[in-house]
């Protein structure tokens, strides 16, 4: 007879202490299951089998795995496709109800729509909380109901709203006598999985009260260790978004901006879907695209022959991590030196990045494309020449990626920056069919 229990599914959650889903399931009166499924729909789009993102994923499920070995207790962790996972967790266990944190992304709330369906029709219930933002979809909204699509007015109002009850962390330690006892369950091997192990260069969890004190003085500044490298953590859950901002209100008002931008892309995401594959302003979507795939390859490569940019790719391709300021520097080079759609390089930064999260990266490149909501003037071209005698004056972020810079074997500038800041206004003026304002020239 299979034993009566509640299943805790994990996602991009992935820890014991502080996580919404779990303390609620926990408190539910039934021994609970911890589960993980890795989902095959989305580990097959996946070209690299290397990827490191899978690796951190493994490795952490592994330690999870051990803490909970500790309680006497086993997480069960299904390889497949969601509805296979719960058809066989469903056999394995009498199930009454599933305890997940809600999903802002379009597959994932499919996927949880189509999971919550099949369940209803086996009699369990299916629970979802907030856990992954400070703020839901639906709790920073205009007094007219309308979502915000202009940032500085939402963070007002997010801050406005803000207490200690947004920050409070769940006690799911409390609880733990009631993880479900029995033997530890194996957890499939990458290779199970057609992946191989990534490198392992995956930056700490545990960031200091000095460098959030100093955020604002030091992250624009690439060599410089000025900016946390948490976004990883916050992607997959393996640290409590509670626990940063509640930190960040006593330490740093900047650092908690940040935060907050993440809790706007995810409303964002939920509010305009659109965004996924189109322009937020559509009428962005006319914009006539040069799309020189020999452009974008040396783009992808480092070797456009301006050295900060050059070195925020080579960064990226080699460590899985770029400087927020380096990102926004390479955004712009590709979309308005190069004149290269936006979703190639957000498609480009999606298989690269340790820390990517749909919201933000798509969010961040409109942004930077100026098609999105609260978007830099599309006139706004960044000089990358300048940028760098801004931010990296000394140069040691440059030599450190691009060490051949000063030689003559260093690429010829593959645009002249005047020549290209012309173009795309030229470009993008015949596209939106708009007069030049004051201050474009």
């Amino acid at each position: 007879m299979p034993a009566t229990v509640n299943l805790c599914w994990l996602r991009r959650d992935l820890r014991l202490l502080d996580q919404a889903a779990l303390y609620h399931a926990l408190k539910s009166g039934n021994p609970v299951v911890p589960v993980f499924i890795f989902d095959s729909d989305i580990l097959n789009d996946l070209e690299d089998k290397h990827d490191r993102r899978i690796t951190f994923i493994h490795d952490t499920l592994e330690e999870m795995q051990k803490q909970l070995a500790r309680l006497g207790s086993t997480m069960d962790v299904f390889y497949g496709t969601p509805t296979e996972a719960f058809q066989y967790y469903i056999k394995q266990y009498d199930v009454k109800a599933v305890f997940t944190n809600i999903d802002y992304e379009p597959y994932a709330t499919k996927r949880d729509a189509a999971v919550a369906k099949m369940l209803k029709e086996k009699k369990i219930s299916f629970h979802q909380y907030k856990d992954q933002v400070i703020f839901d979809r639906n709790e920073v909204l205009k007094d007219n109901g309308d979502p915000y699509t202009i940032f500085t007015p939402y963070s007002k109002k997010w801050k406005t709203l803000l207490n200690d009850f947004y920050l409070r962390p769940y006690p799911t330690e409390k609880y733990f006598r009631n993880f479900y006892k029995q033997k530890i369950k194996k957890i499939p091997a990458l290779r199970t999985l057609g992946f191989q192990a990534g490198e392992r260069h995956f930056p700490p969890i545990k960031v200091k009260d000095s460098l959030i004190e100093k955020y604002d003085q030091t992250r624009d500044f690439p060599a410089l260790p000025g900016t946390s490298h948490l976004g990883l953590h916050l992607r997959f859950g393996t640290v409590s978004v509670r626990e940063l901002a509640e930190r960040a209100t006593h330490l740093n008002d900047t650092f908690l901006g940040e935060l907050i931008w993440r809790d706007f892309f995810q409303m964002i995401l939920w509010h305009f879907p659109h965004v996924v594959h189109q322009s937020f302003h559509k009428d962005y979507d006319n914009i006539k695209w040069r799309n020189n795939e020999a452009d974008f390859r040396r783009w992808c490569n480092g070797e456009t022959g301006y050295p900060i940019v050059d070195a925020g790719m080579r960064e990226l391709n080699a460590t899985g991590f770029m400087h927020n300021r380096v990102r926004m520097i390479t955004a712009s080079f590709l979309t308005k030196h190069l004149l290269i759609d936006w979703r190639w390089g957000e498609a480009y930064f999606a298989k690269k990045l340790l820390d990517y999260d749909l919201s933000a990266n798509n969010g961040n490149w409109q942004w930077a494309a100026g098609c999105g909501c609260d978007a830099a003037p599309y006139f706004r071209v960044f000089n990358p020449a300048l940028q760098a005698q801004k931010f990296d004056k000394d140069l040691k972020y440059i030599r450190t990626w691009v060490p051949e810079f000063e030689e003559l074997t260093y690429a010829k500038p593959i645009v002249v920056h005047e020549d290209a800041r012309k173009r795309v206004l030229e470009v993008y003026k015949k596209a939106l069919d708009r007069p030049m304002q004051k201050g474009q020239k």
